[in-house]
Parts: C-alpha cells; sequence; structure tokens
C-alpha cells in the first residue's frame, strides 16, 4: 500500500468517511550549502521521492484534528491553541503551527481533519518535519481557497518551525518541500528567495545518488545547532555585515583576522567557502559535468568536520567507507550530529558502496546503517 493511500485508509478508520482529498509534500536531501541558509547565503537541495501525504476534509468551526499513522494519536485543538506559540506540542505542533502562522498572516483557516502518514525517515536529516509542514499547509491553502502562491509558502512554514514550534531553522528545508521540481535541484538565495531549476539528470551520466542513514539520531531543536546559528550570528556583528554571505571569498583571510578566536574563524570559514562551494558546484552542473562534483562534496564534509564541528563518528565513518569503495564523493547532509550521508556513486556500483558503509559499521560495532538510492523528485502536490 503507498503512503498516500495509507494516509486515505488511515483518513477513513478514524472520521468513519473518505477525505476531501490528498496532498504530498516531499523529504529533501541537499546536495551542498550546510548551515549557509540561515546565514542569507545559498542551497542546492533536491527534493525526494520519500514523501508525507495528508489525507484531509473541511470541518465546522475553528478547530482542527489530526491523526498520525506513526504514533496511533489523534490530536484536537482549537482558535484558542493557536493563539499563542507552543501551546500544542510534539509532532502536533506542526500542524498547530501552520494554522497558526496562516492566521499571523491574516488568513481566514479553514478547520479541517487531517490523517497524516509519512516515507519520510524521522531523525534522519531528511526534513521530515518541513514535509509534515508543506503537506498540510498545501491541504489548508486549497481547502480553504486562500490566496498564497507558492512563492510566498516556505516563509509561512519557516516561521511556524521556528516561532510555534521553536526550531530554528533556515528557509531551505521548506523551500525544497515546496518548490522543488523533479529531475532539478534547487539553487536558493536564502536571502532573496530567488531560486533557479539547475538540471540534475543523474541517469543520463550513469550516477546514482546513495543516501546511507547512518542511524545516529538527528536533532534540531536541541542546543548544539541553535549554537552554531548564534555563533555564525555574532560573528557577522563583528564583522559589521547582514550575514556571513557578505564576507567574499577573496577577502576571507581578512576577515578571519579580525575576529577574536579560533572556534568563530572556523565557523566563518565554513560557511564562506561553503558558499562558494555551491556556486562551483552549480556551475559544474550548468555544464553537465556532474561527475566533477564529487571533491566539492568532499570538501564540503572536512569543512563540515573540521571547522564547523558538526559531525559524528558514524558519520565520518560513512564518508571515508563510501570513499574508499569508490563513490565520486560524499558528505553528511542535513543540519548534523547524526543524520544522513550522501554519496554521488556508479549507477551500477551503488550496491558495493552501501556494503562497504555496512561492513565499516560493523567493524566499529555501531547499529547498521540503512540506505537508499534516490532521483530528484517534485515539491508539494495535490495527488487528488
Amino acid at each position: 500500500m503507498t503512503v498516500a493511500d495509507r494516509a486515505a485508509a488511515g483518513f477513513h478508520q478514524v472520521y468513519a468517511e473518505p477525505p476531501a482529498g490528498r496532498w504530498a509534500a516531499p523529504g529533501r536531501v541537499n546536495l551542498i550549502g550546510e548551515h549557509t541558509d540561515y546565514n542569507d547565503g545559498f542551497v542546492l537541495p533536491f527534493a525526494l521521492p520519500l514523501r508525507t501525504v495528508a489525507a484531509a476534509a473541511p470541518q465546522p468551526g475553528e478547530t482542527w484534528t489530526v491523526w498520525s499513522e506513526l504514533t496511533g494519536e489523534t490530536v484536537d485543538f482549537g482558535a484558542a491553541e493557536v493563539t499563542a506559540a507552543g501551546r500544542v506540542t510534539g509532532w502536533a505542533g506542526y500542524v498547530a503551527g501552520i494554522v497558526w502562522a496562516l492566521r499571523e498572516a491574516g488568513y481566514r483557516v479553514p478547520g479541517a481533519r487531517l490523517a497524516i502518514a509519512s516515507d519520510v525517515p524521522l531523525g534522519a536529516g531528511l526534513s521530515s518535519s518541513a514535509a509534515l509542514e508543506a503537506a498540510v499547509l498545501a491541504a489548508l491553502v486549497d481547502l480553504g481557497g486562500l490566496d498564497l502562491p507558492a512563492e510566498a509558502q516556505p516563509r509561512l512554514a519557516q516561521r511556524a518551525e521556528n516561532r510555534y514550534v521553536g526550531a530554528p531553522t533556515g528557509i531551505m528545508d521548506q523551500s525544497a518541500a515546496i518548490r522543488c521540481r523533479a529531475g532539478h535541484a534547487l539553487f536558493l538565495d536564502c536571502r532573496t528567495e530567488q531560486v533557479e531549476h539547475i538540471p540534475f539528470d543523474l541517469a543520463a551520466a550513469g550516477l546514482a545518488i546513495l543516501v546511507i542513514d547512518s542511524n545516529a539520531p538527528h536533532r534540531h531543536v536541541g542546543g548544539e545547532y541553535a549554537a552554531r546559528r548564534n555563533s555564525c550570528e555574532k560573528a557577522a556583528a563583528l564583522l559589521d555585515v547582514p550575514a556571513l554571505r557578505d564576507v567574499p571569498t577573496d577577502n576571507l583571510d581578512d576577515a578571519l583576522a579580525r575576529l577574536p578566536d579560533d572556534e568563530t574563524r572556523r565557523r566563518v570559514r565554513h560557511v564562506v567557502t561553503e558558499n562558494q562551494r555551491v556556486y562551483d558546484t552549480v556551475d559544474l552542473l550548468r555544464a553537465r559535468q556532474i561527475q566533477q562534483i564529487g571533491p566539492l562534496l568532499v570538501a564540503s564534509h572536512t569543512s563540515m568536520r573540521d571547522d564547523f564541528a558538526i559531525t559524528v563518528p558514524e558519520i565520518d565513518t560513512a564518508v571515508e567507507a563510501a570513499l574508499a569503495a569508490g563513490a565520486l564523493g560524499a558528505r553528511m547532509t542535513g543540519g548534523g550530529f547524526g543524520g544522513c550521508v550522501l554519496a554521488l556513486v556508479e549507477a551500477d556500483h551503488s550496491d558495493t558502496v552501501a556494503n562497504a558503509v555496512t561492513d565499516a559499521y560493523a567493524r566499529r560495532g555501531f547499529t547498521a546503517p540503512t540506505h537508499t538510492t534516490v532521483t530528484p523528485a517534485a515539491g508539494a502536490t495535490r495527488l487528488d
């Protein structure tokens, strides 16, 4: 049974009638550009075939009921719970956050019943939260006939996660979940929110992206992610620039010399050089030279490990094993401290690389990783 069918079946089971429609939004991997988004920088994510589906129908009044296949819980909340941030907690807080953000923006949000099913794994750094937000947002916009264009939706969904849930994420995840196109990576300027859809035809190049779930838990609301963001904001203030994206690569050494300590210098160096790696990757993809991006992926991972200090032993082991087994490039993807690794591999070599990572984990006594090969998919859409 597909995830869309599971959402519909769950809706019928809980509410004793079929839904009015089903809306899907994908998880994402970030090809390159990590921790650049909240620094007003550049990112290059693509959407996954793995999706979260919201089956939904209107219900009277300012009340919302949502059921989760994952937990089996049904949560009800009304207008009182969405007048202030954080009144609905846990997974349902992401749903309430979307209602809250829509109301804050002046929209008349329809009451609704929803059933949620998902193939996007939790805690893997594949942005399951943004997939949930984007699916629910698409459902409520359609059910209410709201005039909210797609290009304005990521910022609203981000506001829900930042302000209602309390996770200090940038704009990338929601942009990928909503604005990606199949067969393309999304080149996003996180300051202007301008996008360019960059062709990313792996099959034509005889390549594949292998996503390896390290099974090392990944959390964004915790203190480490927020600490990195705070460090970047303080550094920008010390350098008297609006954000670290305004530090030019060719002036990086001078900027670093103005900073008071080595840790801050390393944080800034990662962000500035990572922005340049995004540009370089985009140039190669425009030239249809996908094979040549491998060294940029490796350099990105090295920077995340050494300068930004956001990897963990499981992640580093996966990258090292994948490269030793012949991957053209590999890096951690996502916010760090767990999550996933992506590896650019020859299509017929994917299993060899995956098996090498599994063997390396066994030798080190880590929980076995899981893996899948992925192709760039479409963003949020109504299914029926």
